[in-house]
């Protein structure tokens, strides 16, 4: 069965406590609306919680509200009534996917999480081998109904993802049993006779870290832990952090802060994932973990510096010859120190600085895939003459972080024809281009993604012009002062989404461009352009068999079509 709605999930728990005809109180109505949304539109989750709310003897709002807010054991025992039908659900999977299933349950409760980040955990802790195989398998947990599909791509493809709170309590349960991983909720969880020994896997959340240096000296003696993962919320105060696990293979700890770069962590040797959040600079012994892949390091405060006060990562990032992934805000990579030097099997570099991506350092990351450059002010763009020599390069965004838009910057711009035919997927914001540079975008042969948000282009008029874009399914257009928008038959010939958000003053949508497309979102723009899609809908309602949906979002009036 689908998902009800709010208003369907409370229709329903009302008839199981009080009947088709049964009478209920405001006050517990209020109460109720919320124990309903606490179902998460589940229908067996809303029968089984209004089968004990009958079955209880009190009735008061007082009583409810406790339920509401989860502070008593109706869920708990909701799930529990629930726990031998759904098992068999999980029982039916196939192996390999009980445990990445398994491995959704380290996150907290109801949290988003996204699909690219679980398969790299999935990868490093040894669950699976490759990036294909992990979206094959979050796609068949997505399909087989014991995972949530969030978000979605163009493609249809899971963005982020989520379990059912009631699958979650299962796949606590299950990882419990099995000892696939242990969850720290409290002090008294660690603490417990026989709770940590022998485990592979620790997960720690909620508020737990501001008690917990006794629990980590007891951990320290622990010879199994092979994967820490702190998926509680953020601290934004240091708290203490056990670094005697010498056989770590996965150190998520992106949720705790720590002043300086923590030296402790190169004991580590066995590390293939790390990921922390330091305003310190990475230390040259890091180049001792030399079985690293992912590398990720936060910033808690973006400050933005000058380019002359740049930091960079230390030279010895050149012999992490392993590093598939690399992530660290706010250092620069510096040049090669050796005609030797190369990474690899690096795929992914994110948040590079323009100071960063010479053709000294591109070079030397032969497999790079998708690349991201942060520029904190503006040009001249010079890097973008380097980028053309990334013959793998699959997508690429570029952001200019705070962008000063003059009315004549053209002397700062670079030509846009250099970037890679390869890209299928790029996405530019802040560089004030003007759109008569689209046509060069316009000609790359395999784009499929384009996103153009903050003034990445200006201008009042946009002419697409015949047989651009002749691949591109996905256009978002977010933040300019667009007005007027044409399109040449034999243009965007295969797109199927089209995204505009704040753009005020755009008058119409193309209807050249109606025979592929899909679905249409509009955030806060102009009535014309409301209208206009509405037409669309109309005039398609006669032309095709299948349906366009347009989804409308004003912020003013809240209303959603």
């Amino acid at each position: 069965m689908r998902l009800l709605s709010k208003e369907e999930s409370w229709h329903l728990l009302r008839e199981k406590v009080f009947g088709k005809e049964g009478l209920c109180s405001y006050k517990l109505e209020k109460a109720g609306k919320k124990i309903a949304e606490k179902c998460e539109g589940l229908p067996l989750t809303i029968v089984t919680v209004g089968k004990v709310l009958l079955e209880a003897e009190n009735k008061t709002w007082e009583y409810w509200n406790e339920v509401a807010e989860k502070q008593n054991s109706v869920f708990v025992d909701a799930y529990e009534q629930m726990y031998e039908v759904l098992f068999r659900s999980y029982e039916n999977l196939p192996q390999h996917l009980k445990l990445c299933f398994l491995y959704m349950g380290v996150f907290l409760e109801k949290h988003e999480i996204i699909r690219s980040k679980l398969i790299d955990l999935w990868i490093a802790d040894g669950i699976l081998e490759s990036y294909f195989y992990g979206s094959e398998y979050l796609e068949k947990l997505v399909s087989s109904s014991v995972a949530m599909a969030l978000k979605q791509s163009y493609n249809g493809q899971t963005k982020t993802c989520s379990l059912h709170s009631t699958f979650w309590y299962l796949c606590n349960k299950e990882a419990a049993k099995s000892k696939f991983f242990y969850a720290l909720n409290s002090i008294d969880d660690a603490l417990e006779e026989g709770g940590i020994e022998s485990q592979r896997r620790l997960c720690v959340r909620n508020n737990v870290l501001f008690g917990i240096k006794d629990v980590y000296d007891f951990v320290g003696s622990i010879s199994t832990v092979r994967s820490l993962l702190c998926t509680g919320l953020y601290h934004q105060f240091p708290v203490p952090i056990c670094f005697d696990l010498i056989l770590l293979r996965v150190l998520d700890a992106l949720t705790i802060r720590f002043y300086e770069f923590p030296l402790e962590v190169v004991k580590l040797v066995q590390l293939r994932y790390l990921a922390l959040t330091s305003n310190g600079e990475l230390h040259f012994s890091i180049s001792k973990l030399s079985s690293l892949e992912y590398l990720i390091v936060h910033r808690h405060l973006d400050i933005v510096k000058s380019d002359k006060d740049s930091s960079y990562l230390p030279k010895e990032i050149w012999d992490m010859k392993e590093l598939k992934y690399l992530h660290v805000m706010g250092s620069d990579i510096p040049n090669p120190w050796e005609k030797e030097s190369l990474l690899p099997n690096l795929v992914t570099l994110l948040d590079a600085s323009p100071q960063s991506c010479t053709r000294a350092v591109l070079e030397r990351m032969p497999r790079l895939k998708k690349l991201g450059i942060r520029i904190e002010s503006d040009g001249p763009f010079s890097f973008f003459d380097h980028i053309s020599h990334l013959r793998e390069l699959r997508s690429l965004k570029c952001v200019v972080a705070n962008p000063f838009l003059e009315s004549n910057r053209t002397s700062l711009l670079a030509p846009l024809s250099i970037f890679s035919s390869c890209l299928k997927k790029l996405s530019m914001s802040g560089f004030g281009y003007s759109w008569e540079e689209m046509k060069t975008i316009g000609l790359l042969p395999n784009l499929e993604v384009l996103k153009l948000r903050c003034y990445a282009f200006r201008g009042v008029k946009w002419e697409t012009r015949k047989d651009g874009f002749a691949k591109l399914k996905f256009l978002s257009i977010e933040d300019t002062d667009l007005v007027q928008w044409t399109v040449e038959r034999g243009s965007l010939p295969l797109l199927q989404f089209l995204s505009i958000k704040h753009c005020y003053k755009l008058k119409e949508i193309p209807r050249v461009i109606l025979s592929t497309l899909r679905k249409i979102e509009l955030v806060d723009c102009s009535s014309l352009v409301v209208r206009c899609a509405k037409g669309i809908t109309e005039e398609l309602l006669e032309k095709r068999y299948d349906l366009l949906e347009i989804n409308v979002l004003s912020s003013w009036d809240d209303v959603k079509v």
